[in-house]
């Protein structure tokens, strides 16, 4: 690892913080995740209404994506950070004081356009700090831990809050998320920006479509988004219909989020050991497997178990999704392809939902299981062809995040 990632030649918890304060404001979305289709539910709202509310959790996210990704080429981490700090509070709270289907609505799309807008300008800044291949795969590795232990607390303490507090109890509480985001954040020392060439043509993100491996990364990413989308949909209904309570169903998905950290803590270990295709193509092979024998899983320890191992394959795939795109675009547009990357596996999580819920509604959840299941092994050969070579105008010189 390089010198600039060294703790001697930076404060010790410059990354930890980043971290820290994503964990807070993606826990926040992850506990509404849970909550308000629950409440939805208990409410009398059909599947393919719950399927709706979580589609608006990505909504956001598909107009802002490619905007936001430059703005952050432009800004850096911090600003468009404390947009979404506030963006998220005001989602959760407004959830909190008045707990209707049309306001869960409008919480989905606000905490989730947050999280999402975040997460973007947290990947771009420790991406730029990395100096080569295999600094890419640790600090995403690192990063991702991130989002693997907030769907862990997020879900659990919204469940746990729900059952012995009521919704609006866990909806104040997930509000208050965001407010740490910023107590972590608001020290970083933002990386010195890249310039672009002068006189260059304006930029247009389908330019980067153009490549083939960047269309191919496009494609594995949007399946594996599928997946979680899938697992996260059909669980709490799988768990609603089997009379598991809310505390349970979290712990389910708890668990998933427990093995995909323990798997991103491990990664770091093995990353000069390790291909970026090879993983993601065995990822996805394993993940179809547990799809097909996931229905038939009845009760909540067979469940648990399938979450586990469903989270240790798809928890690898992240960081090495992440370091490939790093290595396969030019610095002065990272913040542009993570928002393209981003914008087009948020467009799949409107539509997919709404899909499953229509499915599940026809022809039962464990068919939406099958099909994703089907075609992201069909999609594994695609994987193998994720071979990077890194531009000849990769950033020569980088700084530890702050």
């Amino acid at each position: 690892m390089s010198a600039t990632l060294e703790p001697q030649r930076a404060p010790r918890f410059a990354l930890a913080r980043l971290i820290a304060g994503q964990i807070c404001l993606h826990a926040c979305m992850a506990g509404m995740r849970l909550a308000t289709p629950l409440l939805a539910l208990s409410e009398g709202y059909s599947p393919m209404a719950v399927g709706f509310l979580l589609a608006l959790f990505a909504l956001t996210q598909v107009f802002l994506a490619l905007p936001a990704g430059r703005y952050a080429d432009r800004h850096g981490l911090k600003r468009p950070v404390g947009f979404c700090v506030v963006a998220s509070f005001l989602g959760a709270g407004l959830a909190a004081a008045f707990p209707v289907f049309a306001v869960l609505c409008l919480a989905a799309l606000l905490t989730g356009g947050a999280t999402g807008v975040a997460s973007l300008s947290l990947q771009r800044h420790v991406g730029r700090a990395a100096q080569d291949a295999n600094e890419l795969k640790k600090v995403f590795s690192w990063l991702a831990i991130g989002p693997a232990v907030s769907n862990f607390l997020g879900p659990l303490t919204a469940g746990l809050l729900i059952d012995h507090g009521g919704f609006r109890a866990a909806f104040a509480l997930l509000a208050l998320l965001p407010l740490v985001t910023w107590f972590w954040v608001r020290r970083t020392v933002e990386l010195p920006p890249v310039l672009q060439v002068a006189g260059a043509p304006p930029n247009r993100a389908l330019d980067l479509l153009r490549e083939p491996l960047m269309r191919r990364l496009m494609l594995v990413n949007w399946l594996l988004s599928s997946c979680w989308d899938v697992h996260t949909f059909v669980v709490p209904v799988l768990g609603h219909e089997r009379g598991f309570s809310a505390s349970v169903i979290g712990m389910i998905l708890g668990s998933f989020a427990i093995a995909a950290t323990l798997v991103r803590l491990a990664l770091p270990l093995f990353a000069a050991r390790v291909q970026e295709w090879v993983v993601i193509a065995s990822a996805m092979l394993i993940t179809a497997a547990l799809f097909a024998v996931y229905p038939f899983m009845s009760s909540a320890l067979t469940m648990g178990i399938c979450s586990v191992l469903l989270g240790f394959a798809l928890g690898s795939v992240q960081p090495m999704i992440m370091s490939t795109l790093h290595q396969i675009t030019p610095p002065t547009r990272h913040g542009e392809a993570l928002g393209l990357r981003l914008m087009a596996i948020n467009a799949s999580s409107v539509l997919m939902p709404m899909m499953f819920g229509s499915l599940g509604a026809v022809l039962g959840v464990s068919v939406v299981f099958w099909f994703v299941g089907l075609a992201v092994g069909a999609g594994s050969r695609l994987a193998w062809q994720l071979h990077p070579t890194p531009p000849p105008h990769q950033s020569a010189s980088a700084e530890q995040p702050q």
